[in-house]
């Protein structure tokens, strides 16, 4: 479980990579900055989505162990 958890923020550091990334690219490429924006916004997506899932398989296990 702690390498689920270590992942989940994982998620949040390349959020911020790539929205460093595309502040980085603004005004060079705009192409690139989308994909960047667009990639830091599927990794916010992805911490919350992969938070509510280790919830959902810790409140499972705990369960099942009662």
């Amino acid at each position: 479980m702690k390498l689920l958890k270590f992942f989940q923020y994982a998620y949040l550091i390349f959020a911020v990579i790539f929205l460093w990334d595309a502040i980085q690219n603004w005004s060079e490429d705009r192409n690139r900055t989308y994909t960047s924006l667009f990639l830091a916004a599927l990794s916010v997506f992805m911490y919350f989505f992969r938070k509510r899932f280790r919830k959902k398989i810790e409140e499972r296990n705990k369960n099942n162990k009662d």
